[in-house]
């Protein structure tokens, strides 16, 4: 099967061409780099993912963790794998240089990172866990803490876990039960559950440290009394070695893909005796942790378009060399079988992964250069680009991941029924594939953010910030005649999401909330169609661009597939919407009138 997961071509014209990374190195914080060092990055995420991540991509997923005597046992690469991160600077890539850090732009890292997840998105989640959760005593915890704690975890030493989820309250983190108890010596006595947490357990480095919410004895109700501790597996004694802070690892859930990385229970403070340090200042702590759940958000985004490329290099390496049938018009059963890939439909299904997977690096892309120039300017100038990231957040977990499950759906069927086999990586990527829309808060929930919050916060301003940005991209595909039918029919889909809007938030306040809501995810399916045409809508203006200059022959075809595949979006992917505004245009709340007890037999 193909070793080819992503492709490098893309990946260079969406950075240089599209997004022009080259243009942050104008800003002082980008300064020192230079594309030179960008392409050696690329060139070495790529060395990296083909020999060290793609070679145990089957053996992780047949070989899965186990529970064993109090440990949770992982494939023999894990450990490798993070020290490898370590030491090539993959953990510190973000990290500013005044923190001993690579202070890339998120543009490259980014980039990066959708190497390494299409080559093996379950070890890539090790790393990814640790990035985000020392960032996070970085941004909020006292010196103690990020000395105690961050240069082991950045060292590949200590793995790093992001600890919400309970039995008893998944998504509804206003039913946190954890318990945090003042001990008055510096630390808090804690005793709870949690449930789902990846990579909560495993023996491929020394210690956990957990980033855990929980509420201090005393604390308001709901999501206004949770706070933020670290909670570490092994806790350092007063003669520096490590020892037991009664955190006990009571179940691994085996799963239906992503079988790479434990999914972990935990018990803590079975014995009384498990010890957290308070991140920040009490009750706080769900407005801290959201720094690392929309960062997750984003990477649950880019592992679903990742793990759906690679998905997509494989059907069309398999279309191309399986012969079956001959063309249509062609009567003579003499003749040779064609590869499948001259027929219609497999093009068709070939063309709408492309659109998928390269719409949705593209605006995740996207979101990774607002994040740079939020670092490149000040704090004026940034305010513009954090209202952008907070109403894409939830449209860049979502598209990726619910379109990412499709797309390999359609790779798979390219297959037949070898598609159904585990003699070929499809299946498995269909599996690992169906956690993303489920992963950092499920696509009903980030409907509703979007909707019930996203697009009212304040007043409307990230929505028509969100709608100026579509605009001038269509004002641009203007100055080119190929792409005015493309910019007409994106304006005029754009006027018709803001009717759609307008018209739900109208029902809002006459019919309240409930109803409001009802059809939220259906809204966020809608705006995500949009948004994906805005990018494909970007794509076709460098794609001119390019063409206009005399492009080399050797990239006319990647130019005119380009073509092709954004015509394909507008032609296929946005008339969709015509269906959706109908049913979010219609005053009966079927949903919300549907009796429970209808569900019966």
């Amino acid at each position: 099967m193909a070793t080819k997961f992503v492709s490098e071509r893309n990946l260079k014209f969406l950075l240089y061409e599209v997004f022009d990374v080259e243009g942050l190195t104008r800003y002082d914080y980008y300064a020192t780099h230079n594309r030179k060092a960008f392409d050696m990055i690329l060139k070495e995420a790529m060395r990296m993912a083909r020999e060290l991540l793609y070679p145990t991509l089957e053996e992780m997923d047949r070989n899965p963790p186990e529970l064993l005597n109090g440990r949770v046992k992982v494939h023999p690469s894990v450990g490798p794998v993070i020290k490898a991160y370590a030491e090539g600077g993959w953990l510190t890539s973000l990290v500013p240089f005044s923190h001993d850090g690579e202070q890339l732009p998120h543009l490259i890292e980014g980039a990066c990172n959708f190497i390494f997840s299409a080559a093996n998105y379950s070890a890539n989640v090790y790393p990814g866990l640790i990035v985000g959760s020392s960032h996070l005593i970085e941004s909020f915890g006292s010196r103690e803490l990020y000395d105690t704690y961050v240069p082991r975890m950045r060292s590949g030493q200590w793995q790093g876990t992001m600890a919400l989820t309970e039995p008893e309250a998944g998504s509804s983190l206003a039913d946190l039960a954890s318990q945090a108890t003042p001990t008055g010596e510096g630390y808090y006595l804690i005793k709870g559950q949690k449930v789902f947490i990846s990579a909560g357990d495993h023996d491929g480095v020394e210690n956990v440290v957990h980033l855990m919410l929980a509420k201090i004895e005393g604390a308001p109700p709901g999501v206004k009394g949770i706070s933020l501790f670290v909670v570490p597996k092994k806790r350092i004694s007063p003669d520096g070695g490590l020892v037991s802070n009664d955190v006990v690892p009571s179940g691994v859930y085996h799963k239906l893909g992503y079988r790479g990385c434990p999914i972990t229970q935990l018990s803590f403070g079975d014995k009384n005796d498990c010890r957290g340090w308070l991140v920040g200042e009490p009750h706080k702590g769900l407005s801290y942790m959201f720094q690392m759940m929309n960062e997750s958000r984003i990477g649950v985004g880019l592992g679903a378009a990742a793990i759906a490329s690679a998905a997509y290099y494989a059907s069309l390496e398999y279309a191309r060399t399986r012969r079956q049938g001959r063309k249509v018009n062609e009567k003579n059963p003499s003749l040779p079988p064609v590869p499948i890939i001259e027929h219609a439909d497999v093009k068709r299904m070939l063309l709408f992964q492309r659109a998928v997977i390269e719409g949705s690096l593209s605006l995740l892309l996207q979101c990774s250069y607002y994040v740079d120039m939020q670092k490149s300017l000040k704090a004026e100038g940034a305010e513009k680009f954090d209202l952008l990231l907070e109403i894409l957040t939830p449209v860049v977990k979502t598209y990726p991941s619910e379109m990412g499950i499709q797309s390999i759906s359609q790779g798979l069927q390219c297959l037949g029924g070898s598609g159904y086999c585990d003699d070929y990586k499809l299946e498995q990527y269909f599996r690992d594939s169906r956690i993303h829309p489920i992963h950092e808060g499920t696509t009903g929930i980030q409907g509703m953010d979007l909707l019930g919050r996203k697009v009212t916060m304040k007043n409307g301003a990230a929505f028509r910030l969100y709608i100026a940005e579509v605009e001038k991209a269509i004002a641009q595909a203007k100055d080119h005649d190929r792409l005015k039918p493309y910019a007409d029919m994106l304006l005029r889909a754009l006027a018709r999401l803001q009717e759609v809007t307008g018209h739900l938030l109208e029902m809002a306040g006459d019919k309240g909330p409930e109803i409001f809501l009802a059809d939220a995810t259906l809204y966020l399916e809608y705006f995500g169609i949009i948004t994906i045409a805005w990018q494909w809508l970007l794509q076709g203006i460098a794609v001119e661009k390019a063409m206009g200059q005399t492009a080399k022959k050797t990239d006319e075809n990647f130019y005119t597939g380009k073509w092709m595949a954004m015509k394909f979006f507008f032609a296929y992917e946005l008339p969709k919407t015509l269906g959706l505004i109908q049913r979010l245009m219609d005053p009966d709340p079927v949903t919300v009138n549907m009796r429970t007890e209808l569900f019966n037999d």
